[in-house]
């Protein structure tokens, strides 16, 4: 039997790592609602191709945030992997544990969620599980960047008006799944979203002003379909900015076509920057996305920074040398 236990039932013994084998060393954390749920029906098939190598150590989430305290516990008893079954928002919350705790345990995804933007940037996204089962058993880590964001460490991006709108809308459409989630709530909220006030501080240009959006990535990708920042790049020390302006509906739609396919960043609405860190300041609180989930910041000002190759990663082989086919402006 796969042993699974909960954030309760979890023991908080300390293990040594010298007596841990290589599979006895890797965590599974399973969200049974990633993906609206659509992944329960696929775990017991997930937890037999794992365990037909070897991994026998599952915890399952029964509440949101019960993955930092599994992960945390998973360190203690001496994880040098934990395996994400789940989509970017479990993905995130493990990688905020794990970075937080300072341990070099390494976090590998097996992509359930509806966007799965981690995945992609893993290369991982179009891999059947038996493949990604043996490149964490392989066990052969890199490190990438990550980000923070009032308080909270992130591994894709971070978006403000439009992007965090969209997000809302999309969390009440249960008759899509996928991709097709975002692009429909995107698509709805072109016509009504009215735009924020925002002054952007740390790159070239905006100031501040009625804005569509802004969003500050690590990864590419946001809501599975659009390449928001098509110059990312996980490994260079960096984040990508884009500020995208309160523009008219005919140019909304043109951004909306342009970003699907990563080529919106010539566009006059769109003004971007590869930046270190970056300053946001509101006229109250903002509603932001960070890695497909919502929070509300702590204050009016959000300060961001990349933190460089704070966390080791199992990525498929390649994955994270994809280079920019250009340099953005930088400040």
């Amino acid at each position: 039997m796969v042993a699974i236990r909960t954030a309760a039932q979890a023991p908080n013994t300390r293990r040594c790592h010298s007596n841990i084998s290589t599979s006895q060393a890797i965590v599974l954390i399973v969200n049974p609602a990633a993906g609206r749920g659509g992944v329960r029906a696929k775990i017991p098939g997930l937890l037999e191709i794992f365990r037909a190598r070897g991994v026998t150590n599952v915890y399952r989430t029964s509440v949101a945030g019960d993955e930092e305290r599994l992960t945390l516990r998973a360190i203690r008893e001496g994880a040098t992997t934990v395996v994400a079954i789940g989509g970017d928002g479990t993905c995130s919350r493990i990688a905020d544990a794990i970075v937080r705790a300072k341990s070099p345990c390494r976090l590998a995804v097996v992509p359930s969620g509806t966007g799965n933007d981690f995945a992609k940037t893993l290369g991982v996204d179009n891999l059947r599980a038996e493949e990604i089962a043996d490149l964490v058993v392989r066990g052969v880590a890199a490190h990438i960047d990550v980000a923070h964001a009032d308080g909270h460490y992130f591994l894709n991006s971070c978006g403000f008006g439009f992007d965090a709108s969209v997000l809302e809308a999309s969390n009440e459409i249960r008759f899509l799944k996928g991709d097709a989630v975002y692009i429909y709530a995107a698509l709805r909220q072109l016509f009504s979203y009215r735009g924020i006030d925002v002054g952007v501080s740390g790159m070239p240009g905006p100031g501040r002003g009625p804005l569509l959006m802004v969003t500050v990535s690590n990864g590419r990708w946001l809501g599975g379909a659009f390449e928001i920042a098509p110059r990312a790049s996980v490994i260079d020390g960096k984040l990508d900015v884009c500020v995208f302006s309160n523009s008219n509906f005919v140019e909304r739609v043109k951004l909306f076509a342009r970003a699907l396919r990563g080529t919106h960043l010539d566009l006059p609405s769109v003004k971007s920057a590869t930046v270190q860190q970056l300053t946001l300041s509101f006229g109250s609180k903002p509603t932001m996305e960070m890695d497909g989930e919502l929070r509300v910041a702590t204050g009016t000002t959000v300060e961001l920074h990349c933190v460089p190759r704070a966390l080791a990663v199992i990525a498929a082989p390649g994955a994270l040398e994809r280079t920019r086919s250009a340099t953005p402006a930088e400040s």
